[in-house]
């Protein structure tokens, strides 16, 4: 005997399934908040604040400061051009060129690493040119910036595609149709629309690039940057002597939400 359909609405009305959801999600939230908070009140401002003036500490924090930032100068310059070609292309060819784009956000990082490593490897055929001209493009500062340019530079790409396909075509056809160039209409109506999208793709290339452990430790293990700098410590000193980078790594973890919140948009969804 099968429910009747007054029946099947009085067990519905009987939950509120919004409610459930909420109770399912807030269990994942907590998942999500508990540890951050966990490794943020585990120790006291003060000592991590000491911790903080150690040489090698300091170091990682400038080298990943200075590398993070370098990579997503690299991204923004050749992903700009790329995504803008994309949003402009149709069919097979832009299925494939995606595709290859998102591949190193769905690779694990340390086989990043190992791809690189054939690349531009010390007895690679680029390598060996590298270092007969006096550039090592491994175990460098370069070393660095290209395996956080690899796995970090696809979210400028992706982000800045959608961002541009979000462009009214209508505005851009009607400056075309008063005798405004492309690029023109590219400077002046396409990039300021896009800006909030491309801007989030930058932040969270950034914030990629700063937080990038495993392609980083196979290309260039030294200079340290701050992942490789928590790994040693805790390999080495245990938990405790961890906190102080993770702490920055959180820092700026919020602080690149914060810019992605404040610029209204979800770059993923774009």
């Amino acid at each position: 005997m099968f429910p009747t359909r007054s029946s099947t609405e009085s067990v519905s009305d009987r939950f509120d399934w919004l409610s459930v959801t909420l109770l399912l999600g807030g269990v994942l939230l907590c998942y999500y908040v508990v540890p951050l908070a966990s490794l943020l009140f585990a120790r006291s401002p003060h000592a991590i604040a000491g911790q903080l003036a150690d040489p090698a500490v300091a170091s990682a924090a400038t080298t990943s400061l200075v590398t993070a930032t370098a990579s997503a100068a690299v991204a923004t310059i050749f992903g700009l051009p790329l995504a803008y070609w994309l949003a402009s292309a149709d069919g097979r060819t832009e299925t494939l060129v995606t595709a290859v784009v998102v591949l190193p956000l769905v690779l694990p990082p340390i086989v990043s690493g190992m791809v690189l490593l054939t690349l531009v490897g010390p007895e690679t055929f680029l390598g060996e040119i590298a270092a007969a001209n006096g550039v090592a493009l491994t175990r460098s500062l370069v070393g660095v910036v290209l395996a956080q340019t690899f796995v970090a530079s696809p979210f400028v790409v992706v982000t800045a595609k959608a961002a541009f396909e979000g462009v009214d075509s209508n505005l851009q056809y009607a400056s075309r149709s008063l005798g405004k160039d492309r690029l023109t209409t590219l400077r002046r109506i396409t990039l300021p629309l896009a800006w909030p999208g491309i801007l989030a793709g930058i932040t969270l290339a950034f914030a990629r690039s700063i937080g990038e452990f495993g392609a980083t430790v196979m290309l260039a293990y030294y200079p340290r940057t701050m992942p490789v700098q928590i790994w040693v410590s805790f390999s080495t000193r245990g938990l405790e002597n961890a906190f102080p980078i993770a702490v920055i790594l959180v820092g700026i973890a919020v602080a690149a939400l914060v810019i992605l919140t404040t610029l209204g948009r979800n770059p993923l969804a774009s």
